[in-house]
């Protein structure tokens, strides 16, 4: 499996392939090299984490037994379906953001001759997930159940930026919203289902696993989603840029960031007041007294302690869990972002 990621990509061209010649829409030579270039520049373009997990999953979920080719090749098509949702979710996320950059180049809605384009561009990776999946998994005892899963997963992300968005909205910058009640909903449902949820989701349906039996096993993925989206609002401020591959705009962009919510819990009055004063403004000088409020408060201290409960919390919930090769797949998941520094 060590050469899994060239042939997960060799998966890629093989699903584009099939949707630009979907017998349902008939191509021009224009819209079949607009859509191809569309994907190009969008599916596969970041880390595959989510993707890539579902293979992973599926193998420890089949405790060794070497997999199949037709099983490798539709684990490795159920893992871009979450890209294809993913690369969805980003699309239409840049423009709602205004974001400039995306994994080092300019969002897709960037280019000159995209533009609004995007909108619909976004609408059709949305649709070629089921394209991909009724392809793919029609015959299968668990489709409708694929389906279930997806749809449930997209409204939960949906719902979660929905949250972000009014909570953050433009022109009405106030700190009195945000609290940690409120950041781990946006986290919970923005970010914890599809990208921690939602591969292993897939792998247990492949395994014939019943989803609705595995409730706990969703929870400790969400609480794993929130700990992850934790520590990425951490990096955005304390991490290397070097190493992250960013510099963190949290401070500048008004983010509902862990750190911010803490600090409010955490100030006196006059310390509240200089985060009112100071937080959300594109200006060195306020994201300097803000990050030096969190130097005063132990912002670190304070991240350092919720690491430490939250991995200790999560392996004792794995731990509770009957089955070994359920623990192995949430163990593998923990063990990559426990202390990680990008």
């Amino acid at each position: 499996m060590s050469d899994k990621k060239p042939k997960f990509l060799a998966v890629y061209s093989a699903l584009k392939s099939e949707l630009l010649d979907d017998p349902a829409f008939e191509f021009t030579d224009n819209s079949r090299q607009w859509v191809e270039r569309m994907l190009d520049y969008n599916v596969p373009g970041g880390k595959l984490n989510r993707g890539l997990s579902v293979i992973d999953s599926y193998k420890l979920l089949k405790e060794g037994k070497e997999l199949s080719d037709d099983e490798f090749f539709l684990a490795c098509a159920l893992g871009w379906c979450i890209e294809w949702l993913q690369a969805y979710f980003l699309v239409l996320d840049d423009i709602m953001d205004g974001s400039h950059t995306r994994r080092g180049h300019p969002c897709w809605f960037r280019l000159p001759q995209v533009g609004m384009i995007a909108i619909s561009d976004g609408l059709i990776l949305r649709n070629q997930i089921f394209r991909i999946l009724k392809k793919h998994f029609r015959g299968k005892p668990y489709y409708v159940d694929l389906l279930d899963l997806f749809n449930e997963v997209e409204f939960q992300t949906a719902s979660g930026q929905m949250i972000d968005l009014i909570t953050t909205l433009q022109g009405e910058k106030d700190l009195s919203k945000y609290s940690l009640s409120i950041h781990r909903e946006i986290v919970q449902y923005k970010t914890a289902y599809y990208s921690f949820y939602l591969p292993v989701a897939c792998a247990l349906l492949m395994a014939g696993k019943n989803l609705d039996n595995h409730t706990d096993v969703k929870n400790v993925l969400v609480e794993m989603g929130t700990y992850f989206q934790v520590q990425d609002d951490f990096l955005d401020c304390f991490g290397d840029p070097e190493v992250i591959g960013k510099v963190g705009t949290d401070i500048e962009d008004f983010k509902c960031s862990w750190l911010v919510v803490k600090a409010l819990e955490l100030a006196n009055e006059e310390q509240k007041k200089l985060l009112y004063e100071n937080y959300g403004k594109d200006d060195r000088v306020c994201v300097g007294k803000v990050k030096e409020l969190y130097q005063t408060l132990d912002i670190q201290g304070a991240f350092e302690e919720y690491e430490s409960k939250s991995y200790e919390k999560i392996m004792k919930q794995i731990e509770g869990h009957p089955s070994k090769a359920v623990q192995a797949v949430l163990k593998s998941f923990l063990a990559k972002i426990y202390k990680r520094q990008k």
